[in-house]
């Protein structure tokens, strides 16, 4: 199964304390916050970068990671005006909303690079956890994926894109977040519930979209090592990042790379062995993850751009087993390969002084091998239980959108999305060790959108965006005892939405947003036979959410504070029903669900002193879901009722800055194995910190210590968390 992503438009600004509390290239006193300009909020919409830049004086500070509450603010302006310097790959943002104040960021989220480095997040899953409304899961079972819920929505109903392209696996789209690393990360940008139509299709709950870093120097380059240690200091793994880029008036380009290598993990030493798992190591925690990046730009003039971007990554993975469960009862699974890459050519050509036309071609692949063995040693396959599973997915796929500013006051944007995803996979079984015959599915997916956005006052926008999205299902197989062809149904919706911001004043900014938004159904959902415990369902109906949000953010003095109230009305909601089907009763997917999720969000940024910052985010959110007929009564399981994120930089003296930092989530439904009975995990509380020495301006040392109490805490039950570890690492940049 391959993937990569498609790609949409604007994004927002993100400022880091380096910037806001000091300048030039010294660790010069910082800036009181409310002596920097303020700037009002507006609609940002994608841009190329302009014309070769100054080179910025070098940092002798740490990156800061004062944007880990980042606001960005969509603007009218260009991109590039807005981020002279900046390396954020422009023709890779989707369009987000959001407040104007730079330290705190609700309604739509971005995290910067810097926050991502400072707080030590290596992987997708664990930085998205710092925003908030986002939430970090663990799927367990013998699966082993990491993935993300966005307001309560899960990875099926928040697509994931990576520089606007999505990344979309067409069996079971059953992403693994933990695979996704964020060295080459410029910015993760997270639309919450509100979407722009104008990005894509399937936005049901939203969008997370990362941003590739790009160079804004005439030569640059970046080598950071790190070695990762365990409970008791001993080595479990290590990263390494590469970069060098140049960037010139006219063109520029830039490769990078990154490796992730987890020898393992370690346990809490408050966890109490069972038969299937000891004290210390964490059995099968290792995994190998590596990511190539290039890009070639050629950008003629201040507007235009037409760049060239490959990306290749390659994971290789096990799974630990249940610690509930005998180590007879559970599946036996690896992941030799888990394969991902991406070729796409951008466009933006300023046709007139109202008009801007961009486009995007891509194709995507993926790769993927499941290997079951017969027991825990893995190096067996002899009994019926054992097999190998290969899927071969492609992707091609583009996007056309033409923006007019009709008059002043007034802005329309249509685009149009096609893809087609073919997948393939056959399975060799045992003992017998041979090949099933290679099964296939062909699946078009279509959108056409508009968007405009009209200025009443100037301190008055109200965005209103349509589209209509469709998919068209060319054939899709399986296998049992033969080739079956399924019965094929395509299926199309409408999408509706709009926000109306209001802006008092420089200080303020007010919103409220409605987006009703579909999500089509996987070919797993439909057609999957879950190894005989399931049947088809080739008329399943897209799922639906309306999301409404009442936000808005204000400055008090030097405090800047940020906030959401959230509702999402849910209908026809996928779910596995129970059916007896000839004398046996197996699953199949049905829309049997509807529910209600709401809450709230609040973030906050107060600069204490000149060289003290205190920040932090709270979310609480309520589920409620009807599924009738179920049993046991059906709970939304992975999302924790409260989560807050609060961390604390501090630069006590020249070029040293100490951040020590607290993640805390309530406890959350999950189910045993089994899936008889639901249970809570429990909370939990931790507590990490971060330090950062600049030894000269070019080369930085740190330290980072996590879970620092050594709580024994899971997400799921069964699957229990990585204690106390440590992290040590050397930059290097110019």
């Amino acid at each position: 199964m391959k993937a990569f992503l498609p790609a949409s438009t604007r994004a927002l600004s993100a400022m880091t304390l380096a910037s806001l509390l000091s300048t030039g290239a010294a660790f010069a006193a910082p800036t009181p916050l409310m002596d920097a300009p303020k700037q009002r909020p507006a609609k940002k919409k994608a841009s190329f970068p302009a014309a070769a830049t100054p080179a910025a004086p070098p940092q002798t500070r740490p990156d800061s990671a004062y944007d880990a509450l980042t606001t960005g603010t969509p603007t009218y302006k260009s991109v590039v005006a807005d981020r002279a310097g900046s390396d954020i790959y422009g023709p890779g943002e989707i369009t987000v909303f959001g407040n104007p104040h730079r330290n705190a960021l609700v309604g739509t989220s971005t995290l910067s690079a810097n926050a991502i480095y400072t707080l030590n997040k290596n992987t997708l899953d664990e930085a998205a956890n710092l925003i908030p409304g986002v939430n970090a899961a663990n799927t367990g079972g013998a699966r082993n994926e990491r993935t993300i819920m966005v307001r309560g929505f899960n990875r099926f109903q928040v697509p994931l894109m990576v520089d606007g392209i999505r990344i979309y696996l067409p069996a079971d789209n059953r992403l693994d977040y933990g695979r996704f690393l964020t060295p080459d990360i410029a910015e993760i940008q997270v639309a919450k519930g509100y979407a722009s139509v104008l990005d894509g299709p399937d936005a049901m709950g939203g969008m997370v979209n990362l941003v590739t870093r790009k160079p804004h120097k005439a030569l640059e380059g970046e080598l950071r090592g790190g070695t990762m240690l365990g409970h008791d200091g001993g080595y479990s793994g290590y990263n390494v990042f590469g970069l060098i880029g140049t960037k010139h008036e006219k063109w520029y380009a830039q490769a990078n790379f990154a490796i992730n290598n987890v020898d393992h993990t370690d346990l809490s030493s408050n966890y109490e062995p069972t038969p299937s798992q000891g004290k210390g190591k964490r059995l099968l925690t290792d995994s190998q993850d590596w990511r190539v990046n290039f890009k070639v730009g050629y950008t003629p003039n201040a507007t235009d751009e037409y760049t060239v971007n490959y990306t290749r990554q390659s994971g290789e993975k096990r799974a630990p087993f249940s610690v509930t469960d005998p180590v007879s009862a559970q599946k036996d699974w690896t992941w030799p390969a888990w394969d991902l890459d991406s070729l796409s050519l951008t466009s933006r050509t300023r046709l007139s002084d109202r008009l801007t036309l961009r486009s995007r071609l891509y194709r995507n692949t993926f790769y993927n091998l499941l290997q079951s063995f017969d027991n825990a040693n893995l190096n067996t396959q002899t009994r019926p239980k054992a097999f190998n599973s290969y899927y071969n997915d492609t992707a091609w796929g583009g996007n056309v959108r033409l923006d007019a500013e009709l008059s002043r006051k007034d802005t329309l944007g249509i685009a149009f999305y096609g893809r087609r995803d073919e997948h393939t996979e056959h399975e060799q079984v045992f003992p017998s060790g041979t090949y099933q015959p290679t099964t296939s599915s062909v699946e078009e997916s279509y959108s056409i959108a508009a968007e405009n956005v009209f200025r009443f006052l100037p301190t008055l926008d109200l965005t209103t965006g349509v589209s209509y999205d469709w998919r068209v299902l060319d054939h899709a197989q399986g296998y049992a005892d033969g080739i079956i062809r399924y019965p094929t149904r395509n299926r199309g919706a409408p999408n509706g939405q709009a926000r109306l911001s209001w802006r008092p004043d420089k200080m303020s900014e007010l919103h409220i947003s409605v987006s009703d938004r579909v999500r089509f159904p996987t070919l797993f959902e439909r057609f999957s036979t879950r190894f005989g415990g399931a049947v088809s369902n080739p008329g399943l109906r897209p799922e639906r959410a309306q999301n409404y949000e009442l936000g808005g953010s204000h400055i008090f003095g030097h405090i800047e504070v940020a906030g959401a109230l959230f509702y999402s009305h849910l209908t026809d909601l996928i779910a596995s029903f129970p059916v007896h089907y000839n004398g046996v009763t197996v699953s199949q997917s049905r829309n049997i669900n509807s529910g209600n999720y709401a809450g709230a969000e609040i973030s906050l940024a107060i600069p204490l002193r000149k060289n003290l910052l205190l920040g932090g985010n709270y979310t609480y959110t309520h589920q409620e879901v009807s599924a009738p007929g179920s049993e046991p009564r059906y709970r939304p399981m992975d999302v924790p009722s409260h989560k807050a994120f609060a961390y604390v930089e501090w630069s006590p003296v020249k070029k040293l800055r100490f951040v020590p930092n607290v993640a805390i989530s309530s406890n959350r439904w999950t189910m045993n194995s089994l899936g008889t009975t639901y249970f809570r995990t429990g909370h939990n509380v931790n507590i990490s910190a971060r330090v950062d020495y600049q030894i000269t301006p070019n080369v930085q040392i740190g330290a980072n210590a996590s879970n620092l109490l050594d709580q024994n805490y899971q997400m799921v039950g069964g699957y229990p968390e990585q204690g106390r570890n440590f992290y040590v690492n050397l930059k290097i940049s110019g």
